[in-house]
């Protein structure tokens, strides 16, 4: 009977050391505290099977700068060399992406380029003939302003028009497209900048404006830069988010802070822009919770989650990303967020499909904000740094 028992008894630990080995192998995380109420975890990144060939994880620091005790100790970051098996994406550096993807502007590009040079290319221009070149581009969402500035110094250079040369006629709409767009402007992100602490980039906006999806392509974009980086998941309230965001994470070896489902945001936020400065990294992207832009008690909260991670760093940059689908909507869905946390740079996605190319210039004219991203497609690296050249000589064609 006892070698019965002392038989089960071996089959048992047999049984639960084999569970143990299965879940190590999978996603591994380290409790960062031990608030059983806010369960926030760090997930480290695993062996991934997106690239075929392996490369080294973006070099992040081997030790973390000292603590107080009162504060909690640091992250268990992956190390700076990855551990045999580990598999990582190589994104392609931003410098030139919206170069190789104007291609994707086609539909735009259909609906105004080709529609101004249809018109301007005419022998002669009629009163009829600039009410149309008004209609095309404020059928594209250039807005009223800009399309007024637009004509007014076309109509100036009617002499120039009137030479029906292409070449000649293609290289003045760029010309006039771009100095709309605003090339002077600021498109620099936060990350850009020199400091003794991680940059902190919060990601806002609304329901369905594919904000998970551009924080994770946000930092393949970073990583593709040379910069490392920890995401923080902070939209606790959509079971999926947390999950979605440390796919794109494991991709290119970024790790993810997390909370429970249901709980509280400006907790995880904080955990995360911590861990970014107790492992040295260069950047910490906070994913925060879809909101109607209409219900006032949402915008509120995100107020707060920007305060609570203020107390722990600055908030370099906030991103308000808009669907570039919704047209005019955007705008108002832009003033209000503005009005609830201090955006400072706008994430156009969608701009490959049913979207006008004239909201980039309404949105930058109504509020006086940079685009500085803009999502040409659903792959991966389909993100690209906005450049008005780029993009007018995009929209307009060849």
């Amino acid at each position: 009977m006892e070698f019965v028992l002392i038989a089960v008894a071996i089959v048992v630990i047999a049984l639960l050391a084999g569970v143990g080995l299965l879940v190590g192998r999978g996603r591994r995380t380290a409790r960062l505290d031990d608030d059983a109420a806010s369960g926030t975890t760090l997930t480290r990144p695993r062996p991934g099977t997106g690239s075929t060939a392996a490369t080294t994880a973006p070099p992040r620091p081997t030790t973390a700068p000292p603590v107080d005790d009162d504060l909690l100790p640091p992250a268990d970051l992956p190390p700076a060399e990855p551990e045999p098996g580990l598999v990582f994406d190589t994104p392609p550096p931003s410098a030139g992406r919206l170069v190789r993807l104007r291609s994707r502007l086609a539909r735009s590009q259909s609906s105004l380029g080709r529609g101004l040079l249809t018109v301007l290319a005419r022998e002669k221009l009629t009163e009829d003939d600039w009410e149309e070149v008004e209609e095309t581009l404020l059928a594209a969402d250039v807005g009223l302003a800009a399309t007024t500035q637009i004509v007014d110094r076309l109509r100036t250079q009617s002499l120039v028009l009137a030479t029906g040369d292409g070449g000649a006629l293609r290289e003045l709409l760029v010309r006039e497209l771009t100095a709309v767009l605003g090339p002077d402007m600021d498109r620099t992100l936060a990350t850009d900048t020199v400091t003794d602490r991680p940059a902190v980039l919060l990601v806002v906006g609304v329901n369905g404006a594919g904000k998970t999806t551009t924080c994770g392509k946000i930092a393949r974009v970073l990583v593709g830069d040379g910069k490392s980086v920890v995401l923080g998941a902070a939209d606790t309230f959509r079971a999926a988010a947390a999950d979605q965001l440390e796919t794109w994470g494991e991709r290119v070896g970024v790790p993810t802070v997390r909370g429970r489902e249901g709980g509280d945001p400006a907790s995880v936020a904080f955990e995360a822009v911590k861990t970014g400065r107790d492992a040295g990294v260069d950047a910490v992207l906070v994913d925060t919770a879809g909101r109607l832009h209409t219900k006032s008690g949402l915008m509120d909260e995100l107020g707060k989650v920007k305060r609570v991670v203020e107390k722990q760093s600055p908030v370099d940059e906030v991103l308000l990303v808009l669907d570039a689908t919704t047209g005019q909507n955007g705008v108002v869905q832009a003033r209000v967020f503005t009005e609830a946390v201090t955006v400072t740079g706008i994430v156009l996605t969608k701009l490959d499909g049913t979207a006008k190319g004239g909201i980039v210039v309404a949105v930058q004219r109504e509020l006086g904000i940079p685009v500085k991203l803009i999502g040409l497609g659903e792959g991966a690296d389909d993100l690209a740094p906005f450049e008005p050249r780029a993009f007018a000589e995009a929209l307009v064609g060849n």
